[in-house]
């Protein structure tokens, strides 16, 4: 067979990084296409789509409860030419609903665009550094969430906590480092903050800021952004060779990670004084820790997360998801026994809540689904309830997504 056959066949037939973070033992790990005998110059590909029906309660007199909702249509690629070099391109869309969709798919719901593009120079075996449109985010392991292979339906949403303010769907443009030493594992990046963010308001006079430093200060002041996460890996090791966290191994690891991280942007937002422009520092912190490991030898797994986050955007802070506060987030999910290679269920649940210091009340979400894995994350159906309370809004969303990832 040739290699353009073996590249088209590639392009047909995706891959996974491993077989068990997938949980789909008959993949086989998957379909890497090999350039040379040794397999260092090599090409592998990802496709994955979330389709969603949603019923939502509280919704405006004229508007449909139920609608239809392609969550994420994504393809990602990544080669490499030799040990020492990889460049990795993924791109795709993201909520295509009747609202969004375009008369002839050229509105701006309907577009494809770069989700990550970055290209890395390995030092050693275990180090390496690297540039460009990337995901290697601080905070937590939920802000560098894979969106393959979630226990729950969808990632918390707060836990993406720059997404839109500072980068571009929680991507930055810039640079990175990350490594390992033993089962110490770290990643820290240097990055241009985003101009024009979601957040586009004007600070009032002796108001609460606005996250908006780099487009009211100028990019000398407020330019640059600066992230890290670190975790140290007790049992079983994890791949750091993306920066895709995997939500749940079902069973396949004994993993238990314990790990903090950061998010720095000097003078990223601003509040007005009288008449004077006052730059605020955004510093966000937090701790998790992450346990995945499977239960005898029956096929039954326990997964669970926590993290605490300390939030300060600026003096009183309030965006949309986002606020000057505290956050308190877990979720735990249990899979029955059975046969790996045949169908298998798991329920779980999930609590965040989010206290802000602009407003007495706080943000509680609580979630309750179950996972029904036909071939590991590879072809699953997912349920979910969600509660949301905050202040006067209270809403109930029942969604069911199918997931295929090849």
């Amino acid at each position: 067979m040739t290699k353009k056959l073996l590249f088209v066949v590639s392009f047909i037939m995706a891959c996974q990084w491993t077989m068990y973070s997938q949980g789909a033992p008959d993949y086989n790990g998957g379909y890497k296409v090999k350039f040379d005998e040794d397999g260092k110059k090599y090409f592998r590909i990802l496709s994955w789509a979330q389709v969603q029906g949603v019923y939502t309660d509280d919704v405006p007199d004229d508007v449909s409860h139920f609608n239809f909702n392609l969550r994420r249509a994504r393809v990602l690629m990544y080669a490499q030419i030799n040990e020492k070099f990889l460049i990795l391109t993924h791109f795709g869309l993201n909520n295509l609903n009747a609202n969004t969709l375009s008369p002839t798919g050229t509105g701006n719901g309907s577009q494809l665009f770069f989700h990550d593009v970055w290209a890395q120079y390995n030092l050693t075996k275990n180090h390496s550094v690297g540039g460009g449109l990337h995901y290697f985010n601080g905070i937590s392991r939920l802000n560098n969430q894979s969106t393959l292979n979630m226990m729950t339906l969808d990632n918390n949403r707060q836990s993406w906590s720059t997404l839109g303010l500072s980068d571009q769907f929680a991507r930055h443009v810039g640079v990175y480092g990350k490594g390992a030493f033993g089962k110490f594992q770290y990643q820290v990046s240097i990055n241009d903050a985003i101009t024009n963010g979601l957040d586009a308001r004007d600070p009032l006079t002796n108001g609460s800021a606005v996250y908006g430093g780099k487009r009211l200060l100028g990019s000398r002041d407020a330019g640059m952004v600066y992230s890290g996460y670190f975790d140290y890996n007790i049992f079983d090791q994890e791949s750091n060779f993306l920066p895709y966290k995997v939500g749940t191994y079902l069973g396949g690891k004994r993993i238990f990670n314990v790990g903090a991280g950061f998010f720095l942007h000097p003078s990223g937002s601003v509040s007005l004084n009288e008449t004077e422009l006052q730059g605020e520092d955004v510093a966000i912190f937090a701790v998790d820790a992450f346990y995945d490991a499977p239960i005898g030898d029956n096929g039954s797994a326990l997964t669970a997360y926590a993290t605490f986050q300390s939030n300060d955007y600026g003096k009183d802070y309030l965006f949309s998801a986002y606020g000057t506060g505290q956050m308190v987030y877990g979720h735990v999910g249990y899979v029955f026994k059975g046969d790996v290679a045949k169908t298998r269920f798991q329920p779980y649940v999930s609590y965040a809540s989010n206290s802000y210091d602009a407003v007495d009340d706080n943000r509680n979400i609580f979630g309750v689904g179950a996972n029904a894995y036909f071939s590991g994350h590879h072809s699953k159906l997912t349920l979910e309830y969600k509660h949301e309370e905050f202040g006067d809004f209270n809403q109930n969303i029942i969604s069911l997504q199918a997931m295929i990832y090849l």
